[in-house]
């Protein structure tokens, strides 16, 4: 069975979905929300807590996806 998964770790792959999507172009952003709220509600967050987690850890999440450095 797969270990359960801390909330932080909930909130940065989300973080890293939200802010790929943000970066993409317009086709990208089309399927986005339906992906993105079906990822929040199987991981049980909200989008404002998504929001809130990259205001602290744009960095961090900007370096998962190639985006700049940690």
């Amino acid at each position: 069975m797969a270990r359960e998964r801390s909330q932080d770790e909930k909130l940065f792959a989300a973080a890293v979905l939200r802010r790929s999507m943000e970066l993409g172009g317009d086709e990208r952003r089309q399927g986005f929300r339906f992906v993105y709220d079906g990822v929040l509600r199987d991981l049980g967050i909200s989008d404002e807590q998504v929001v809130a987690f990259l205001e602290k850890h744009a960095h961090e999440v900007d370096a998962a996806i190639g985006r700049g450095r940690p």
